[in-house]
């Protein structure tokens, strides 16, 4: 066990099956659902998070002496900065046009998820805090290593902010709207907090959806039926599409998730004269339920907003639990921190959303990490980038606008 005198191993994964779910899951414990190891695990074999869609895992774990885990942090050596929810392609054109390459890059994640939640994830205990420190070493280590142009731990919580801050990363912030339960029994006790026009408006949407013909009922568990991933897949796409994004997770994906998480998984589906059409996934964590992903096959007036808030406040207010999170957008602070490769000034924000550490020196010119980049985004106007997409230049990992066709040709 590390006692501050004795080294801590740490060792490199290239996948999480290479731990077993319960080492993983005693360090990262019961009250965030995406750092499990069945989120996760699910994310890579279904082939939503590798390295062929610009995520390899490097995922660090620290060995226990009883053939468990002290510690572990999910990573990822990134060929892109898409599906990550905190934006850095200003520095990445920052970084290509002072000569060097900014992928891959490191990020400490969890993919296409911005929840706040841990990064550093370690089993309590006496060495916790020589397991955290040792962890950050090796994170840094591997950036070195690598050389990579940066290391990114995002949506970390503020005591890990904090940490990394004191170990030389560059702190940012970002921020959410969360949910509260401030003692509600109910969506009536709710609505009874809010002044009367925002009271009668709520009402007068969720009649409109009742007076629709749809229906919405809450699934979970073993209630969520094959069937049930599949409409929200199809709803999944259709959404993404509509919205000109990228459909990052597969089909295979739901049905891993919902039978690796189970309990955990609620699934709101809303039916249209008995026909599945819309749907809204959430996570249960210990004190708050996660709304992470919406889906519908046509356009319903309020139902957005029944299937993803509403119905998620409603079932917070009526088991009594603390608060709901549906979605990135919360009025609270994300934290982040990044270790960049290059100086770089401060970055200061109202609220902490990432951590960033950077080596001492700019790149050289013409300077090229181990692995190399792809992702460029289709707004830069970068001649040099045009010139090297015109050509198809050959690079580790598919370039960007591939990476988008390659999503899209999923479905």
């Amino acid at each position: 066990m590390p006692d501050g005198a004795e080294p801590v191993t740490v060792n490199l994964l290239g996948a999480i099956d290479e731990v077993s779910a319960e080492a993983w899951d005693a360090c990262a414990g019961a009250g965030n659902p995406f750092v499990s190891h069945g989120f996760l695990n699910a994310l890579e074999r279904s082939g939503s998070a590798t390295a062929e869609q610009g995520w390899q895992p490097q995922h660090l774990v620290v060995p226990a002496r009883d053939g468990g885990l002290l510690g572990a942090a999910p990573l990822y050596l990134k060929s892109h900065s898409y599906g990550e929810y905190v934006f850095d392609w200003g520095w990445a054109d920052a970084y290509e046009r002072a000569g060097g390459s900014y992928y891959p890059k490191l990020q400490a994640c969890v993919p296409f998820t911005p929840v706040t939640g841990p990064r550093l994830l370690v089993r309590p205990g006496a060495e916790a805090e020589a397991v955290s420190a040792a962890l950050v070493a090796a994170m840094t280590e591997v950036a070195r290593r690598y050389q990579v142009s940066s290391l990114h731990v995002t949506f970390c919580e503020e005591a890990e902010w904090t940490r990394l801050g004191g170990a030389g990363f560059l702190q940012r912030t970002g921020r959410q709207f969360h949910w509260e339960n401030r003692g509600y029994d109910s969506f009536d006790a709710f609505l009874g907090s809010l002044a009367s026009r925002k009271r009668k408006m709520i009402r007068k949407e969720r009649r409109k959806v009742a007076e629709s013909g749809i229906t919405l009922r809450a699934l979970r568990g073993a209630a969520i039926e094959p069937r049930h991933w599949d409409a929200f897949h199809r709803f999944y796409l259709a959404t993404a599409e509509k919205k000109w994004g990228s459909p990052y997770l597969t089909r295979d994906f739901f049905h891993r998730l919902g039978e690796a998480l189970d309990e955990r998984v609620v699934l709101v589906v809303a039916e249209d004269r008995g026909e599945l059409t819309a749907a809204a996934l959430n996570l249960l964590g210990e004190d708050a339920l996660y709304g992470r992903n919406w889906g519908a096959l046509g356009d319903y007036r309020f139902l957005h907003f029944e299937a993803c808030y509403y119905q998620a406040i409603g079932s917070r207010s009526s088991m009594g639990w603390p608060g709901s999170r549906p979605g990135p957008r919360a009025n609270t602070r994300s934290n982040a921190a990044t270790c960049r490769c290059k100086p770089t000034a401060p970055i200061g924000s109202p609220i902490r959303a990432s951590a960033m550490r950077s080596n001492p020196t700019w790149p050289k010119s013409g300077a090229r990490s181990p692995a190399r980049s792809p992702a460029w985004p289709a707004t830069d106007r970068s001649a040099r980038n045009r010139a090297e997409r015109a050509s198809g230049r050959a690079c580790g990992a598919p370039r960007s606008h591939q990476l988008l066709q390659a999503f899209r040709r999923r479905r």
